[in-house]
């Protein structure tokens, strides 16, 4: 039974490996001109990606998929002078700050070493 199960499931990897490498560029977009850019590009199998750009280097914009699990990810985006910055719900964040490490750096703010200056 369990080489059964293996062997549907080498199967069944294989057949979303060859979808994912039949894919087909639905839409394309490219602008390119001399104060900026905007691309756009869709496939079929679902990965969407959208950026805008100025003569800055500045850009912004949005890529998406779906994941094996079948979960929509979305991460929009900002690069600019102050980095990358992206923002999506399946980001990890950090977590917050205990309370007693925030007192201690609320106190050390406001006791500062004799020397500094």
């Amino acid at each position: 039974m369990f080489k059964i199960l293996l062997i549907c499931a080498v199967i069944g990897l294989a057949a979303a490996v060859e979808s994912e490498a039949n894919a087909e560029t639905l839409e394309r977009k490219d602008d390119v001109r001399p104060d900026g850019f905007n691309t756009l590009l869709k496939t079929s199998n679902g990965i969407e990606q959208a950026q805008s750009g100025d003569e800055h280097g500045n850009s912004q914009g949005d890529f998406s998929w779906v994941s094996p699990e079948g979960v929509h990810v979305l991460v929009k985006y900002v690069a600019d002078e102050n980095g990358y910055q992206p923002q999506s719900d399946l980001l990890p964040t950090p977590p917050p700050i205990p309370v007693e490490i925030q007192r201690a750096l609320e106190w050390i703010a406001a006791h500062p070493s004799k020397l500094e200056k």
